[in-house]
């Protein structure tokens, strides 16, 4: 430690050169970052539901299904009409786009006097413009349940236009192009945008609004925390200054190595700003407490006391990161893992190169003379001395309300709902969440379902099978509407007369079959080799648990009809919700044990005893329990981002811990007296703890106004969690420090 001290201060302008060349290196990096918030390539490679439903999108002319919301007092007029038409072709031309369904071009089946027709709903070349044109389309729509609550919403105040995406193209410039293009027809109608393609678009400029805002705001707020605790421009400026170019460099180097910023890891920044300015503190407030004859002096003690204490406080906090890496199932947590873990190092390494290398170019105006103790202030006189006090004369107390506090936590935990559906992630008054309501009140919902039957598409057996799958799905309240090349079939069938029935006879499926050649809707339906077809249906519910209840019914239904010639399988958005609402239980429970692991084998390490270790995890066991217990009360649901509050909260409240036992290590073999050790540990390491407080938690609680529902509560959680592990740090660990060192010392 002496040793990379002087090596610092003796190099310093060579240092600050490097840093500052780094610095511009990596900025210039940052240009070529992008934003991508496709959350289903998070999902490994080879996970079978990913891999399905890509295949799916390719078969089938991508799966990816966005909508465009038209809204009218009343569709049924012929501007209306004609304008849907106009949106219709509009999107047709659009490159990216596969198909285009709506009103105007949607497949229709009726039968005459000279026989069958497979057309149109609505003449292209002769749109409804009289009064009896508009009566005779709402009678042929009446007649077809096919449209109703599918296509045009019951009341008639609504319709809506599909379009498919290829799996080539980038969905991000499409969905911007059909934006575009739409608002710049300035049709007299309320325009709305829906489906997955358009969720992962503006999930992408909420991810870019907020860290064009965020970060300014986090890096404001930590100033005027500083400015009120230390009172000085250096203890103001240098802490922002360290975490900024840590930063800087953290997404350098993920645009450096082609990374993307996702859903997670957009919030790195705020977490570094957060989280990386609390080592510049340790480093500033020692070295304005220490006394000495000169403040070089000053400062080579403070950074020789400091440096193993900080290093081991930022390697718990990277473990805690680190976690994510093994325990996690999606890449995006992965990445936000082995990123953070990045930054918070670069930030340990500006804590103890750039802020001392800074100071002592610029010492406080008090360097070279004796240092004074200053008087108590308000956090001295209202908090640490208090607390001290509490301590030596109430720790059976202190020690009874945690547990109290943990028994209730641990019960409220069993009520922790999930939530990965991406239409949550929304504010409520967001215009896409307003498209999601709207097209699950009216339209059956957004999110495609998928029933993919591997057989012979001709085979009556299996068409009646896809028929009866498609009542089973219709009972359930969240699914109103489905398409099969069964149902057409059986339209068909009704149309010559024979029956609303799938014909028994092979033969007549063939000649009914011929009359749907061509039609733009089988290649959504139907293998070109018509040995596979699909049920495309919707989904009409956010909620995990619903998601379970119907996934798990509809695949008990389809493997008790499942032969050896007919293969079954569930896919769809609600089957990638469930896989990565699994992932995300699972990912909890594994990097909170691997992060624990880690922390207790590091601090039990560094301190050269187990016991240490295990005492100094007791106050971050205890705020991750009645972390669960508030998302219980609350009904805060695990979703992509707060299923890292546990992990992130571990890593990071460890280091109050660690100071709070390295300081009372340190004074304890300085003095030898149990309440001078405590005291000190408390007034001069409590204080840095107190402001670290305030500081994480407030840089964390700027997330509180993310666009982005799961950051607020990220946020929160987060802000929440270290007052929790920071109070417990100077509370319960110090109550079980006393009481540990009296009984040791009873021999």
């Amino acid at each position: 430690m002496n040793k990379l001290t002087d090596s610092i201060l003796k190099y310093r302008l060579a240092v600050m050169i490097a840093i500052i060349s780094m610095t511009l290196f990596f900025l210039y990096q940052i240009k070529d970052i992008r934003i991508n918030s496709d959350f289903i390539n998070s999902l490994p490679d080879d996970d079978p539901i990913a891999l399905e439903y890509k295949a799916l999108s390719k078969k089938y002319r991508g799966t990816d299904m966005s909508m465009i919301i038209l809204q009218a007092p009343d569709i049924y007029t012929p501007n209306v009409i004609a304008d849907i038409k106009s949106i219709t072709d509009t999107l047709r031309i659009i490159p990216g786009i596969t198909t285009v369904t709506s009103l105007t071009n949607i497949i229709y089946i009726e039968s005459d006097s000279l026989g069958i027709e497979v057309g149109r709903l609505i003449d292209d070349y002769d749109l409804p413009e009289t009064p009896a044109d508009i009566e005779f389309l709402k009678e042929r729509i009446s007649r077809k349940d096919m449209y109703k609550g599918s296509i045009v919403s019951e009341d008639g105040t609504a319709t809506i236009i599909m379009f498919t995406l290829d799996g080539e193209s980038d969905h991000q410039d499409v969905i911007k192009d059909v934006k575009s293009r739409i608002e710049s027809m300035q049709l007299p109608h309320d325009i709305l945008f829906g489906g997955m393609p358009v969720l992962l678009h503006d999930i992408s400029d909420l991810i870019l609004m907020d860290i064009r805002w965020l970060i300014p705001l986090v890096a404001i707020i930590l100033l005027v925390i500083l400015f009120l605790s230390f009172r000085s421009v250096r203890g103001t400026i240098l802490p922002i200054i360290s975490v900024a170019i840590s930063s800087i460099w953290t997404v350098g180097v993920m645009a450096l190595l082609n990374y993307d910023i996702t859903l997670v890891s957009g919030n790195i920044p705020v977490v570094l700003f957060a989280v990386g300015s609390a080592y510049a503190i340790h480093v500033i407030n020692h070295a304005r407490a220490v006394q000495g004859r000169s403040f070089p002096e000053v400062l080579k003690s403070s950074l020789r006391y400091l440096i193993l204490p900080v290093f081991l406080s930022s390697l718990t906090t990277v473990l805690g990161f680190v976690a994510f890496v093994f325990g996690s199932y999606l890449t995006m947590i992965k990445d936000f893992g082995i990123f953070s873990a990045l930054g918070t190092f670069f930030s340990f390494v500006m804590a103890i190169t750039l802020v001392p290398v800074i100071l002592s170019w610029f010492p406080p105006k008090s360097a070279g003379n004796e240092q004074k103790a200053a008087a108590p202030g308000i956090l001295e006189r209202f908090a640490l001395i208090p607390l001290k006090n509490l301590l030596f004369k109430h720790p059976r107390i202190i020690l009874a309300f945690w547990i109290i506090l943990l028994v209730a936590g641990f019960a409220s935990s069993f009520t922790l709902i999930r939530n990965t559906n991406i239409a949550a992630y929304f504010k409520p008054g967001n215009a896409t969440r307003v498209s999601e309501n709207i097209l699950q009140e009216k339209f059956g919902g957004s999110s495609p379902i998928y029933i993919r039957f591997a057989a012979d598409m001709q085979d009556p057996e299996v068409l009646q099978q896809m028929r009866n799958t498609e009542e089973f799905i219709r009972k359930s309240p969240w699914v109103s509407v489905s398409t099969s090349v069964a149902g057409l079939v059986e339209e068909l069938n009704d149309a010559m007369g024979e029956g609303r029935q799938i014909p028994e006879d092979r033969a007549r499926i063939e000649q009914l079959w011929f009359l749907l050649d061509g039609q733009e809707v089988m290649d959504q339906l139907v293998a070109d080799d018509l040995q596979e077809g699909i049920i495309q249906s919707r989904f009409a519910s956010i909620s995990s648990t619903e998601t379970d209840i119907f996934l798990g019914e509809l695949r008990d239904y389809t493997a008790s009809i499942e032969t050896d010639n007919m293969k079954i399988s569930v896919n769809g958005m609600p089957a990638v919700y469930q896989q990565m609402d699994r992932s995300l239980v699972n990912s909890q429970m594994s990097s909170i044990a691997i992060a624990v692991v880690f922390v207790l084998i590091l601090v039990a390490i560094s301190l050269q005893s187990l016991r240490l270790g295990i005492f100094g995890i007791i106050p971050l066991i205890a705020t991750i329990v009645m972390l669960f217990g508030f998302m219980g009360i609350t009904g805060i649901p695990i979703d992509l981002a707060t299923v890292l509050v546990a992990s992130v909260a571990l890593g990071i409240g460890i280091d109050y811990s660690i100071h709070v036992i390295s300081a009372w290590n340190h004074y304890l073999n300085q003095t030898g007296n149990l309440g001078d050790a405590m005291e000190k540990t408390i007034m001069i390491t409590g204080k840095s703890i107190f402001i670290n407080i305030v500081a994480v938690a407030s840089g964390f609680s700027v997330l509180l106004f993310s666009q982005i529902v799961p950051m607020q509560f990220f946020g929160l959680l987060v802000a929440i969690s270290m007052f929790s592990s920071g109070i417990g740090s100077l509370t319960l660990l110090p109550v079980i420090l006393i009481i540990d060192h009296k009984r040791r010392l009873k021999p």
